[in-house]
């Protein structure tokens, strides 16, 4: 063997430290892959997240921050008052609140969801609430309490109260499919928290992001979204603005004016299989997934998230439906009533004769609003994305089938 020098030597063994630290390096990105990894998997087989809790559970608020120029977006970072370590959620994921409000001389409970616009922690969740005002031509339409509550009254130390992470609308990894975030306004909250684990569980892999909000007043996360696109050259982002202000630069604050359309996504997308998830106003939806379908989009390969309490809210008076009169019965609010088919659902059968029911999401995803069925049989013009407990119903897009007896 021939003769070693000590300057070899000390090369051999500086490269063997150097490999040592690129393997520990290497170990460490795999050890956390897989853990982003099975938490995405997860939704393949709709599991809830181990050591999610049960009922209602106290946060602590530790920290408010508005996400846009115009503050109308505010971001509410959330830490058990217990101390124990929080589950995972699935990126996409809402969170359900229970706000107790002073009212007409008696607190008023208003339940709500709101998404999480972060990745999992296991000691912090954040949620970002746009402030709810009536919309545009139709001012005797009311704001939103429970928005208007958390910005006005929500501050550091404010303590509330949360169910376990919750929703079907969540980022599935597909090898075959590159993803295709689309966002409108608040929407973004949902789609940036799919954003992150996509370009943490793919950090070299192609996801394209659209974005349109009205103008940059309401630009929300900017910052975040530029250093994103900088860091994942993978990363191709589109900013829309459909009303640009006099200070809004093309090129600088947004890259396109108008509407995210399907006549953009051709020009831009590169050719192959997408998946698409797409989270905005209905308007928006309800004109881009028939696109996609003509297009050529596997329905498969679309999914979306509608605005649940903010649509329930704008949706036209519901018109009365022929069919036989049935008697729903609320057991505890000791009342039998007749559904006549004038209501969209239970829910607001409920709420219109004054009868309290706890509801949140307003569109089967959450579980709010699960009662127990007593009698009876109610239908669903489409299947629920929770999963309904054996003898219960979601009456908040339940529709009687028969004469039903409700544990309400």
């Amino acid at each position: 063997m021939p003769d070693v020098t000590a300057f070899q030597l000390f090369g051999y063994i500086a490269a063997a430290l150097a490999l040592q630290i690129l393997l520990a390096g290497a170990i460490a990105v795999l050890r956390r892959r897989p853990k982003i990894r099975q938490l995405l998997t997860d939704t393949a087989s709709q599991k809830t997240p181990q050591g999610a809790w049960v009922g209602w559970r106290d946060f602590r608020v530790v920290a408010r921050t508005y996400e846009d120029p115009a503050e109308t977006q505010c971001s509410f970072t959330l830490a058990p008052v217990d101390g124990a370590p929080l589950p995972p959620f699935i990126p996409g994921q809402f969170l359900t609140v229970r706000l107790a409000m002073d009212g007409q001389g008696e607190p008023a409970r208003v339940v709500r969801c709101y998404s999480i616009s972060d990745t999992p922690d296991p000691g912090r969740y954040r949620i970002t609430v746009k402030r709810a005002i009536a919309p545009p031509g139709k001012p005797d339409l009311p704001a939103g309490v429970a928005s208007s509550w958390l910005h006005d009254h929500a501050q550091v130390g404010t303590i509330l109260q949360f169910r376990a992470p919750s929703g079907q609308f969540v980022f599935s990894p597909d090898a075959n499919a590159s993803p295709v975030f689309i966002a409108g306004g608040i929407g973004i909250t949902p789609i940036l928290s799919m954003l992150k684990a996509a370009l943490a569980d793919q950090p070299g892999r192609a996801a394209h992001l659209y974005y349109g909000v009205r103008g940059g007043q309401d630009h929300a996360f900017k910052a975040v979204l530029s250093e994103l696109a900088q860091t994942h050259p993978g990363l191709d982002l589109h900013v829309f603005y459909a009303e640009p202000a006099t200070g809004d630069v093309q090129g600088r604050d947004y890259d396109h004016a108008g509407f995210i359309s399907l006549d953009m996504l051709k020009q831009t997308l590169p050719h192959g299989r997408h998946a698409f998830y797409i989270c905005g106003p209905d308007q928006m939806t309800k004109a881009l997934i028939p696109a996609l379908l003509a297009w050529g989009v596997q329905e498969g390969d679309i999914h979306r998230e509608a605005f649940g309490p903010q649509s329930a809210a704008l949706k036209p008076p519901a018109v009365t439906a022929s069919g036989p009169v049935l008697t729903v019965g609320f057991r505890r609010s000791g009342r039998t009533l007749e559904w006549a088919g004038q209501d969209a659902n239970l829910l607001d059968f409920a709420e219109r004769q004054s009868i309290p029911v706890d509801s949140g999401c307003r569109s089967g995803s959450c579980g709010t609003c699960e009662t127990r069925l007593i009698s009876g049989r109610v239908r669903y013009e489409t299947k629920p994305d929770h999963d309904i407990a054996p003898g219960h119903c979601l009456v908040c897009v339940g529709i009687p089938e028969t004469a039903l007896e409700l544990d309400a």
